[in-house]
């Protein structure tokens, strides 16, 4: 039985013949203690007598030798069985991802004051004197003379203890190391040890791990010290850990690094960002590997059954929370957010997971949601579409139940969002339209051109989203402004009576989602932070919405130009006050006319000087992105989750939105040749052959402008270049033709062109002239 209750495991002089005689309530403790090494691992060790390189001999010798050890020097209270915190330690543990329903985020900047006591005193550690230079030293004379008696001794001695680990590892022994900005770990001689292992003889290795199993058996008696938490950092990076054989050892070192208390996090989490990209990368996929084996194992026999180890991913997947938390602390990132993403979750059942974390939260039930960074952007869309399609077909559900009850006949009609709009009425007539319908906005949408006699089947649709954009983005509408210096639109400043066609942007955005349709939208990466703030819309109406922490990295990504000016402001040398003559006021003009507005209260008679210019940066950043566009911003907060209402919004970064929203800039011209479909055509057809060496020859500018000429957009949708189901039809003309584009069916109707050359003239010309229209 897996360990639901005792921490500590009774010693071997307290077993046999003593546990037949215990009361039967102390039975029922003993079923609930962890099985003993070699039981807990039995078909792990049988793998482990195999031939493969990096195999080890079972973990029974190990815990034989062990057990004569430990009787050799007469210690009678060291435990035979790993000492590890129960499962329901782990499970009360605040978790590394707090309740995200309520938005509450774990800081690792700041601890309550409970929590940074003074730590237990660190015993003396054992003296070493081996520099990285011996040890490569060592390391060469084994090499070449084939005695690895002096590496063996290193590696037995260092990894025998946590207090040996410290003494080898630690920069100085005689200093304590216990804040969060130095670990104190000579992270150079750690990189070398364990790189210079796998080249080692097998009986190296097999004394690594056994020395960790010594480590990992010591019984603790109170908290963990600052070495002890020194030897986690350092074991978690042992590429012993790939090899599926020492999972076993590695789940319980895992374990046991979950259980650690909150502080003790704390300074894992600042320590792990110190390490090189390089081992944070490695140790980052480790964790991920081993949570995708662990669920689908290539050798089922290599593991416990999973009945007897179901703590192992939920252990994992804490120890990776503590690795992005660290990622998540430094700009730039050590690494990207998606190398975070574990796409073998995609081929698990992910609304089961879903729904779990909706009726448990981050109670005792483990569901990676609470983990969402570890979801890929692909899982996060099925997730979001499901519940989507769940929302939809219970409304129309609802629909159809309220005709029948009134006994009127039912419409298929009322199945669907059905959106009736005149072309030269755009606007105007799609505001009136998602404004009386906004009780059936979560239905599936169909859109009628008035006038027009067309079928949406999926192709209109897509048209009416095009054109919308395309009109109330034009800088001549006034509702955004378009910045050339970054290429994207920001919500214009200006005062109106009416802000409901910032609310329909927001809801257009909120049915692209929810319909699947690429947006070619240009907004900053703010935007979408902004989105989510909060996640979920507030019960209060008061509350207010869209408003986050800003940075002038934000408003570089907006207005460079007026960032740099700030930025230079707050280097200046000079006196402030006397040479810029600034108070914490600003001025904007408003339809010629110029206004000012104070940044705080009497910020016309507040001088900017040196010891203020940081609060006057940050006030007039967050005015201009806060403050300035509330109104605006607030409507389309509250279209887009007139729509997007639901918890699944709560599983995405503001990057992911965007994705979500906008598809990803990363083209992959092979992978649209892959899944391009063909009508006319064969793939081996001369023609196509030519148009594929032309494509992807072509520079990225032209291949974006191919994309957004047959596409109507030039970002690929989240599932990648096979969503866009591209068709190359063969059109039946003259080939003085320029080939054609059906943008609502993402076709490329192309002439069969005698030569490469030929089509590439013509392609470039087509796809470089594709904007308006010959005709009204």
């Amino acid at each position: 039985e897996l360990s639901q209750g005792s921490t500590a495991p009774p010693s071997a002089e307290e077993g046999g013949e003593e546990e037949e005689e215990e009361e039967e309530g102390e039975k029922e403790k003993e079923r609930e203690k962890l099985p003993p090494i070699p039981s807990a691992s039995t078909a792990a060790a049988e793998g482990l007598e195999g031939g493969a390189k990096n195999q080890f001999s079972t973990f029974n010798n190990f815990i034989t030798t062990i057990n004569q050890k430990k009787e050799g020097i007469g210690n009678r209270n060291s435990p035979t069985q790993l000492v590890i915190p129960n499962i329901k330690t782990v499970r009360d543990l605040p978790p590394i991802c707090l309740d995200v329903r309520q938005k509450q985020r774990m800081s690792v900047e700041t601890l309550p004051q409970e929590l940074k006591a003074s730590s237990p005193s660190e015993p003396s550690l054992p003296i070493r004197t081996k520099t990285v230079k011996d040890f490569q030293d060592d390391v060469e004379k084994s090499k070449a003379s084939g005695d690895w008696k002096a590496v063996h001794y290193f590696y037995s001695t260092t990894f025998d203890s946590f207090l040996e680990i410290n003494a080898t590892f630690k920069k100085d022994t005689s200093s304590p190391f216990n804040t969060v900005e130095d670990s104190g770990i000579d992270a150079q001689f750690v990189d070398v040890v364990y790189d210079a292992l796998l080249n080692t003889p097998q009986d190296v290795q097999k004394s690594v791990l056994k020395g960790i199993i010594n480590g990992l058996l010591q019984e603790w008696t109170g908290p963990r010290t600052k070495d002890d938490l020194r030897a986690y950092c350092i074991l978690l990076q042992n590429p012993q850990f790939s090899n599926t054989s020492t999972y076993v050892i590695y789940a319980h070192l895992l374990r046991q690094i979950a259980a650690l208390t909150e502080a003790d996090h704390h300074f894992l989490v600042h320590w792990s960002k110190k390490i090189s990209q390089r081992r944070f990368k490695q140790v980052v996929d480790r964790l991920l590997q081993f949570i995708s084996l662990r669920l689908f194992p290539a050798k089922p026999e290599e593991f416990p059954p999973m009945v007897k180890c179901s703590w192992w991913i939920p252990s994992a997947t804490k120890v990776l929370a503590l690795f992005n938390a660290a990622n998540s602390l430094i700009s730039p990132p050590i690494i990207s957010y998606t190398d975070f993403y574990n796409s073998t979750l995609d081929h698990i059942d992910l609304m089961e997971e879903y729904h779990n974390w909706q009726c448990y939260g981050n109670s005792h039930r483990f569901s990676f949601c609470q983990y969402p960074f570890i979801i890929s952007i692909a899982a996060k869309k099925v997730i979001i579409q499901r519940d989507s399609e769940q929302q939809m077909i219970s409304i129309a559900r609802q629909s159809l139940v309220d005709k029948v009850s009134r006994r009127q006949k039912p419409d298929m009609n009322m199945l669907f969002l059905n959106v009736k709009v005149r072309r030269t009425h755009l606007v105007s007539d799609s505001l009136d339209e998602l404004a009386r319908k906004r009780a059936d906005l979560k239905k599936k949408l169909k859109v009628t051109f008035v006038g027009e006699a067309g079928l949406d089947m999926g192709g209109l649709t897509k048209e009416w989203f095009l054109l919308l954009i395309r009109q109330i983005f034009h800088p001549d509408y006034g509702m955004f402004t378009y910045h050339k210096d970054s290429h994207c639109h920001w919500f214009s400043s200006f005062k109106c009576d009416n802000y409901s066609e910032f609310r329909l942007v927001g809801a257009l955005m909120g049915l692209a989602v929810y319909n699947s349709i690429t947006l070619d939208i240009r907004f900053p990466p703010c935007c979408y932070k902004k989105l989510l703030s909060p996640p979920i819309v507030p019960c209060d109406h008061n509350t207010l919405v869209g408003i986050c922490d800003v940075t002038l990295d934000d408003l570089f990504q907006i207005m460079p130009e007026l960032a740099h000016g700030l930025n230079e402001l707050l280097s200046y040398e000079g006196n402030v006050e006397e040479d810029f003559y600034s108070t914490f006021q600003v001025f904007q003009e408003e339809f010629g006319v110029i206004k000012s507005y104070n940044l705080k209260p009497n910020g016309d008679k507040i001088p900017v000087t040196n010891q203020n210019r940081k609060e006057y940066v940050q006030l007039y950043v967050d005015f201009l992105l806060n403050k300035s566009i509330y109104k605006q911003f607030a409507a389309f907060y509250y279209g887009f989750h007139s729509v997007c209402a639901s918890y699944a919004l709560l599983l995405l970064r503001p990057e992911e939105v965007e994705i979500l929203v906008c598809g990803s800039p990363e083209l992959d011209m092979s992978a649209l040749q892959r899944s391009t479909q063909y009508e006319g055509y064969q793939k081996t057809d001369l023609t196509i052959r030519y148009f594929w060496d032309v494509v992807l020859g072509f520079s990225l500018d032209l291949q974006k402008k191919l994309l957004h000429f047959a596409t109507g957009s030039d970002r690929v949708p989240v599932g990648g270049m096979a969503d866009l189901n591209f068709k190359i039809s063969k059109s039946e003309t003259s080939t003085n033709w320029l080939p054609v584009a059906h943008t609502c069916f993402n076709q490329l109707c192309l002439p069969p062109y005698k030569n490469k050359k030929e089509l590439k003239q013509k392609l470039i010309i087509g796809i470089s002239n594709a904007e308006g229209f010959g005709l009204e």
